[in-house]
């Protein structure tokens, strides 16, 4: 196990720098110019200020020099000076994405509690009401648009029946807790505050259920067609036969097998609600990383477009490593060399 993940460790950062150069590219093949992006129409007007602009941002190397002094940059932890800021990326990237984080824990938890719920029950009410119902709400949450669903519970919950907080991460009369970690809950916990954490969890909820609908149904289906295909295999009719009541059948046998798939699809999701949803955050106010992304993207911040991107590439490698050392626990067949 050690030698296989010390292997993975050193292949992870190959591949980043791998990732590096093909966002790289990507990120300078936009036909756009960021000096036009950046600067008014009169400072284009002058040369002298156009000129240094470009040499303050390194636009005037060559595209290969620019990549090998990021490179080296990076290496060393430094991921440049975000254009629109002014401040590091990698300072830009600590403060919005803590916010992303605690909205991506609390959707990818609604969806893994009720999707695998609804899919074990869909599995065991084959055919009947029950599954139709469960079944066809798994294909509401993967058909229907975040971003209309998000418009809908803020039209209902919020102005409607007035029981939900309105957009942003925390109330407008409540002070922001003591910056420490810049997730909010944690910091509201840390000060003992819970008025606060009570607040920054009501504010979490709505978003939140938006962004794990489309996961949850996924986790629904996958585990309702695994489940069904294990329930039909023949130890399952044995154990049925041994008198073993329908539950511990289902727990002690079958469930574990059928959750094997399951785990890449939280896996998938969860790095998917990570990336930050743009229009989910725009709607419900949240400072994440979406937001930071469409407004560097925006500006042409090509510093910023990068750290983002490579934030996004790094989640999902960690997030493989961390399913694949998962099916060694849950699958005993499966063997680390």
């Amino acid at each position: 196990m050690l030698r296989y993940l010390a292997r993975r460790l050193v292949l992870l950062l190959f591949l980043m720098i791998g990732i590096s150069l093909i966002v790289f590219l990507l990120s300078h093949a936009v036909p756009s110019d960021p000096v036009v992006a950046n600067l008014s129409q009169r400072n284009l007007a002058n040369e002298e200020m156009v000129a240094a602009f470009r040499a303050k941002w390194g636009l005037d190397k060559p595209l290969y020099r620019q990549y090998i002094t990021y490179l080296g940059n990076l290496l060393h932890g430094d991921m440049g000076i975000s254009i629109r800021t002014q401040r590091p990326v990698f300072d830009d990237l600590a403060r919005y994405f803590p916010a992303t984080v605690e909205l991506a824990c609390l959707g990818i938890l609604f969806a893994v509690i009720f999707g695998i719920l609804f899919g074990v029950i869909s599995a065991i009410k084959r055919n009947t009401l029950t599954d139709h119902l469960l079944r066809g709400f798994s294909v509401f949450g993967v058909s229907v648009p975040s971003f209309w669903l998000a418009l809908i519970m803020l039209f209902v919950f919020y102005l409607g029946l007035g029981i939900a907080p309105g957009p942003g991460r925390i109330s407008a009369r409540i002070a922001l807790p003591v910056h420490r970690t810049g997730f909010f809950t944690l910091d509201a916990l840390a000060m003992g505050n819970f008025p606060l954490l009570l607040d920054v969890m009501s504010h979490l909820v709505l978003p939140g259920i938006c962004l794990g609908m489309f996961t949850m149904g996924l986790i629904t289906r996958t585990t309702r067609s695994n489940l069904l295909e294990i329930l039909s295999q023949d130890y399952i009719r044995t154990a049925h036969a041994k008198g073993l009541r329908e539950g511990d059948v289902i727990r002690k046998h079958a469930l574990g097998n059928a959750l094997i798939p399951v785990v890449t699809v939280i896996g998938v999701g969860f790095g998917n609600l990570l990336s930050g949803m743009v229009l989910v955050e725009t709607i419900f106010a949240w400072p994440g990383i979406g937001q930071y992304a469409f407004q560097s993207a925006q500006n042409l911040d090509f510093p910023a477009i990068m750290g983002v991107s490579l934030l996004i590439a790094l989640n999902y490698v960690i997030i493989n490593l961390v399913i694949d050392l998962l099916y060694g626990f849950l699958d005993p067949r499966v063997r680390y060399r």
